[in-house]
C-alpha cells in the first residue's frame, strides 16, 4: 500500500505541467569531498556571466556563500527575469520557485534546480485534479462566477495556471491582504489555495472576516468535508493546505519562551496558525522578518518562528541581540535542504562540461495562464 506521502508524489508528478530533467546518477560529489568548495568556485568563475546563482532565505550557508543574489521566492524569480545576460539561472529553492522563474524569463534562459527531489509539502498539498474536482462542485452550486481564486506563490504553475484562467491571481504572504481585497472587490467569494493559515490569518485579522466566514476545503474527502449549505454560506474557502514548517509552532511555544525570556518579542511568519499569529508581537514575511531584526535597537530578544536555516544565519548577523528559534525542537525545512553543496557543484560542473542537467521548463499553455496571474498580481493597487 503506498503511503499518503507516495500517492501526494504522484499526483504532483501528474498535474505538474513542466518537464524535469534527469537528476544524478552516480556523480554526485562526495559531502565529505575536501575540495567542494575550490570546485564550486572554479565552476562558478568558468561560467561567468552566462549563468547565475539564486539563493532562498531557507538555504544552507553553504550553498548561500555562492549565490549571486538572496531572498524570497519572487524576488528571486524577478531577479532573473531582470537579468536577461543570465542564460542560466540556478535556483537553490525548491521546485515551484524555479517553475516561477521559468514562467517570467525568456526562451533563452534555462532554469536549473540541482536537486529535482527539492519540492514543497504545501505546494504538493493541492493538485491540479483536486482543485479541477473542487470547482466543478462550485459549478454545480452556482457559486463559480462569484469565487475569485487566489494562490499563494508556494503552489505549482498548474495551480497557479488554473488560477490566472479562472479570473484570479497570485499573491505573496506580503501583499495577501492586497489580493484578497482585490478579489472581493470582483466577486462576493474567495478561494484561497493550498495555505490555509495564510489565507485564515489575512481574512480574520487583516479584512476583519468573522472565523465563522471561513471554511475548511479538504480535497480527501467528498464535496470537501462540507455541505452545500457551508459551501454557499462561506466568504472564503480554504483549501486544506499548510507549511509543515511554519505549522509547528504552538501557542504553548509562545508562552514558554515568554516565561523563560522576560521582555521577549515573538515574530513569525503569516503562514502560521492563527492563535500564534494572534499571540505574536509581530507577524510578517521573510523579507519582513529579515527587516524587523536588523533594524531592532541592539540588546533586543527575538523568539523567530520561521526556518531555521535563516534564523540561525539571523542570530549569527545580528550578535548584539538575543535570536532563538521559537520552537524548543530543531526543525529544517527537509525540502529545501535537498539543494545542498554537492548537488550544486554537479549541476556547475555538468554545464562547464556542455551537459545541462535538471532543467526546469513549464509547458507554453500553463506558463501562458500562470503568467496572466502573476501579472494581475503585478498589477494589484
Amino acid at each position: 500500500m503506498r503511503s499518503l506521502t507516495d500517492l501526494l508524489l504522484l499526483g504532483r508528478e501528474s498535474d505538474l505541467s513542466s518537464e524535469r530533467g534527469v537528476s544524478c546518477t552516480g556523480e554526485l560529489p562526495s559531502p565529505s569531498d575536501p575540495d567542494l568548495v575550490e570546485r564550486a568556485t572554479k565552476a562558478r568563475l568558468a561560467l561567468g556571466s552566462r549563468a547565475m546563482v539564486l539563493g532562498h532565505h531557507y538555504q544552507r550557508d553553504e550553498v548561500i556563500q555562492f549565490a549571486d543574489i538572496t531572498g524570497d521566492s519572487f524576488k528571486l524569480a524577478q531577479a532573473a527575469a531582470e537579468n536577461k545576460k543570465a542564460e542560466y539561472i540556478f535556483f537553490c529553492g525548491v521546485h515551484f520557485m524555479a517553475e516561477s522563474a521559468d514562467i517570467l524569463t525568456n526562451d533563452q534562459q534555462k532554469v536549473i534546480l540541482p536537486d529535482l527531489a527539492a519540492g514543497c509539502s504545501m505546494a504538493d498539498m493541492a493538485t491540479a485534479n483536486q482543485v479541477s474536482d473542487a470547482w466543478k462542485v462550485f459549478q454545480r452550486l452556482g457559486i463559480a462566477d462569484q469565487t475569485i481564486p487566489i494562490t499563494y506563490m508556494n503552489s505549482s504553475a498548474a495551480i497557479k495556471s488554473f488560477t490566472g484562467e479562472n479570473g484570479g491571481a497570485v499573491c505573496t504572504s506580503s501583499n495577501a491582504e492586497r489580493a484578497m481585497r482585490w478579489a472581493f472587490d470582483k466577486g462576493e467569494k474567495v478561494f484561497f489555495l493550498p495555505d490555509q493559515h495564510l489565507g485564515r490569518n489575512t481574512a480574520v485579522l487583516k479584512l476583519g472576516l468573522e472565523l465563522s466566514d471561513c471554511v475548511l476545503w479538504n480535497p480527501w474527502k467528498p464535496n470537501g468535508g462540507l455541505s452545500d449549505h457551508e459551501i454557499i454560506n462561506a466568504k472564503v474557502i480554504l483549501w486544506r493546505g499548510h507549511c509543515s514548517v511554519h505549522g509547528r509552532f504552538s501557542l504553548d511555544n509562545i508562552n514558554e519562551v515568554r516565561q523563560k525570556v522576560p521582555g521577549i518579542q515573538v515574530l513569525v511568519h503569516p503562514e502560521c496558525q492563527h492563535d500564534v499569529v494572534r499571540n505574536s508581537d509581530v507577524v510578517g514575511s521573510t523579507e519582513m522578518i529579515i527587516k524587523t531584526v536588523t533594524e531592532s535597537p541592539s540588546g533586543s530578544a527575538w523568539a523567530v518562528g520561521t526556518e531555521l536555516n535563516l534564523v540561525k544565519r539571523l542570530a549569527a548577523n545580528n550578535p548584539d541581540k538575543s535570536v532563538i528559534f521559537l520552537d524548543k525542537t530543531v526543525c529544517y525545512c527537509s525540502t529545501m535542504n535537498r539543494i545542498d553543496l554537492p548537488h550544486l557543484v554537479w549541476a556547475m560542473e555538468s554545464l562547464v562540461e556542455g551537459r545541462l542537467v535538471n532543467q526546469i521548463k513549464v509547458d507554453p499553455t500553463t506558463a501562458n495562464f500562470a503568467r496572466v496571474a502573476l501579472e494581475r498580481m503585478l498589477a494589484l493597487p
